[in-house]
């Protein structure tokens, strides 16, 4: 089975679709920037005055690749370090990718009236204190399941 998007080629084209898309739906700015500390994409932008940070993790679907394309020896060419900065670059077009379709398709729901602009990207939107909904959720564990009480 290959790994979505593991073939993809276009990078920079596709977070210049980003831009086209997010402009179309009159959002006032946009960015993306590379964190290579952390091993992540992100896209930000502002509509209506609601900034949004969409973030993704290319090391994440590098390591899903390296999954599904494990190192062997005797059938590579090029060593496991060579092995793995093909992993790392793929990863790095391929989440340009990945996130083009998320935001188009998150974007399309809001337009044909499935889901508001909140419900589409809640998780995303930041707080005046620079971090996400979804961070703040997660850090005051308002995302952890209620555990059933013992009869």
């Amino acid at each position: 089975m290959s790994l979505p998007y593991e073939n993809a080629s276009s990078g920079t084209a596709a977070l210049d679709d980003i831009h086209k898309v997010l402009t179309r739906f009159g959002c006032a700015r946009f960015g993306t920037m590379t964190d290579n500390e952390k091993g992540e994409l992100l896209v930000q932008f502002t509509y209506r005055g609601k900034d949004v940070s969409v973030k993704a993790s290319y090391r994440g679907y590098a390591a899903a690749w390296l999954k599904e394309h494990p190192y062997n020896p005797s059938r590579h060419r090029r060593t496991r370090i060579q092995h793995e900065a093909r992993a790392t670059d793929q990863a790095k077009i391929s989440v340009c990718s990945v996130l083009r379709d998320w935001i188009k398709g998150q974007i399309t729901a809001i337009e044909v009236g499935i889901l508001s602009f909140e419900g589409a990207f809640l998780g995303q939107i930041l707080l005046g204190d620079g971090r996400t909904i979804l961070d703040h959720a997660s850090t005051n564990g308002l995302l952890e399941l209620d555990k059933p009480e013992a009869v």
